[in-house]
């Protein structure tokens, strides 16, 4: 059987220190105003006993994606090694349909080239030039999470940086077709649930509260 990787996020551990996003712009060279990894913040229950809760969302890389069937030129695709979805930026013509259609909001469009837009007024820093050089990204084209696959992570047996970096240890990464794996175990001793399952796309991301 193939691999389907997924993800489990504890939001009862989840401190919203962002490490998560800054590993990942990191690992993969985002462009500024671009984030692959973000944390929200939202308020739960009501007053008195009201309280905020930090919910980390990125591609949940579905079994079912939306933004690959509607996708004209096969730039938007599923590995089928492990159920990645991935973004050929060659192939991409920017029509942003998989924009429209991902129910996430976790594509986006990059209107214009690195160089032009830098973190600091100053110009490029060498580290981004060095991202320039390893990862160039393609104005009009739409750019996404892909769990590091780009940065060859897994190649390596490492996990996405975001849940390297997570001091809570509130991410857990694994093949979701295995049962015996962690995240799978979660999955069931702790009840986790799906963002928007109503939508049909059966994300590869779970949550425990």
């Amino acid at each position: 059987m193939a691999k389907r990787y997924g993800m489990v996020i504890d939001l009862r551990k989840c401190v919203g220190c962002r490490a998560c996003q800054v590993a990942c712009k990191v690992e993969n060279f985002v462009p500024p105003g671009v984030f692959f990894n973000r944390v929200l913040l939202q308020e739960r229950g009501k007053y008195p006993n009201a309280r905020l809760e930090f919910v980390p969302v990125q591609c949940n890389h579905c079994a079912n994606a939306a933004c690959v069937k509607v996708c004209p030129t096969g730039a938007t695709s599923q590995r089928a090694e492990d159920g990645i979805v991935t973004v050929d930026s060659k192939k991409c013509i920017g029509c942003r349909y998989c924009m429209m259609a991902c129910p996430y909001r976790q594509r986006f469009y990059l209107q214009y080239n690195p160089p032009k837009k830098t973190y600091f007024p100053a110009g490029p820093t060498p580290y981004e030039l060095m991202g320039q050089r390893l990862r160039p990204y393609i104005a009009g084209t739409v750019v996404k999470c892909d769990f590091c696959v780009a940065a060859g992570r897994l190649d390596k047996g490492l996990e996405p940086a975001c849940v390297a970096t997570c001091t809570a240890k509130a991410r857990t990464f694994g093949d979701l077709n295995d049962a015996a794996s962690e995240v799978s175990r979660l999955i069931v001793a702790k009840g986790a649930f799906q963002l928007l399952a109503e939508k049909g796309t059966d994300p590869s991301i779970y949550y425990i509260r």
